[in-house]
């Protein structure tokens, strides 16, 4: 067992939001099974933005535990609906498989500016005590109309810090912080496929509920 790197394309023919870390069925080479991906994108970088969605407009990279297949190997992904239907959701290839490649999920701090002076400003909202800000002292902090600056010290015993910037903030400006976590795929590897329910004479299987109201 290794971390499969799927690059995956979504297919035109199913158009339904999915998450990241949603089940699906892949089939990659000669394997069927079942499996929950991490979706990422397809960069030349060290390190990939986690996608929260599918999306389909760009190629990803879906990162999931599952037994050694050397590459290239053929990939695609079914979705298995409700009523059992499995649909056609993305077709691609094995990219690699590499336990050491790097997804990182990237979560934004905001703050609001409560005093603001010529190049100093004191911040509110961002964090909550006197610890955190000490901790994240060294993150360089940025606002939504373009300034960059740094936090000087912390003021008091509720969060309120006293930060630096390049320029003069206005009132109505937001204080951010880019943080980012390196996040994994999950176990969920599944070997038991269910069959999937077959149309008859073109018309769809209808669900157990449907057919005791008729």
């Amino acid at each position: 067992m290794s971390v499969l790197n799927l690059l995956v394309r979504r297919h035109p023919g199913y158009s339904e939001p999915v998450k990241s870390k949603e089940e699906v069925i892949v089939h990659c080479g000669f394997r069927r099974f079942r499996a929950s991906p991490l979706y990422s994108q397809h960069t030349s970088a060290d390190k990939h933005k986690l996608e929260k969605f599918f999306h389909a407009d760009t190629a990803v990279v879906a990162s999931i535990y599952a037994p050694i297949t050397f590459p290239p190997a053929s990939v695609l992904l079914f979705k298995q609906e409700s009523d059992g239907v499995q649909n056609l959701l993305a077709v691609g290839s094995l990219l690699s498989v590499d336990p050491n490649r790097v997804v990182v999920k990237r979560v934004v701090l905001s703050g609001h500016p409560f005093k603001i002076f010529s190049k100093l400003a004191v911040v509110r909202y961002m964090f909550f005590n006197r610890e955190d800000v000490l901790w994240f002292k060294p993150v360089e902090l940025r606002t939504k109309w373009g300034r960059r600056g740094h936090i000087k010290e912390p003021l008091g015993t509720h969060g309120h810090m006293k930060c630096q910037f390049d320029g003069q903030l206005k009132s109505q400006d937001t204080v951010l912080m880019t943080l980012y976590k390196r996040v994994f795929p999950r176990w969920t590897f599944d070997p038991y496929v269910p069959e999937p329910t077959r149309w008859r004479d073109g018309v769809p299987p209808r669900l157990e509920g449907e057919e005791k109201m008729d």
